[in-house]
């Protein structure tokens, strides 16, 4: 894995601030060519300018396709657990989540009651082990989780037609 010096990441974070304002002004579209306003050194490669962008382009549509919703860091981390479990016909239990997205079970618990008052999740008894809840994705949720990758396949399709 490639190693970036201290100079580098600034610069590269620079470069993000440019794009984050120009996506900003322009309602979401990418920008069609970089900026590059580093000193001595060589730009950054095209693919990683590319990778970045997507990135951003990524946390755009979730926060938009999800709306108000805070859908990031454990939570997020969270609902993917639970797509991906969804499609292995497996159930998750509270704690699992909570380990799974490194957060103590409290704060998961918390976390899982708000993406259940957003009726993404819900919980239940687990019928062998009376002590344990299960977590799992509602209908809405599902159909939430579906299209927003959906959505992050034609993004991405997009984005390799313009790297071409």
């Amino acid at each position: 894995m490639q190693q970036f010096s201290n100079q580098e990441v600034a610069e590269l974070k620079s470069r993000i601030d440019e794009i984050h304002e120009l996506l900003a002004g322009r309602g979401g579209e990418l920008p069609t060519s970089p900026i590059y306003r580093g000193g001595g050194e060589a730009p950054p490669q095209p693919a990683l300018l590319n990778q970045l962008s997507f990135s951003i382009q990524i946390r755009r549509i979730r926060r938009s396709h999800f709306g108000s919703a805070d859908l990031a860091g454990p939570v997020w981390d969270m609902m993917l657990d639970l797509m991906l479990a969804q499609s292995h016909g497996r159930a998750l239990s509270a704690s699992d989540l909570a380990t799974g997205a490194g957060v103590p079970l409290s704060s998961g618990l918390r976390m899982i009651g708000s993406l259940e008052r957003l009726a993404l999740v819900q919980r239940s008894i687990d019928e062998r082990d009376r002590r344990r809840t299960i977590v799992r994705l509602t209908a809405v949720g599902t159909e939430r989780m579906a299209s927003y990758f959906e959505k992050i396949g034609v993004a991405w399709q997009n984005s390799q037609t313009l790297a071409a």
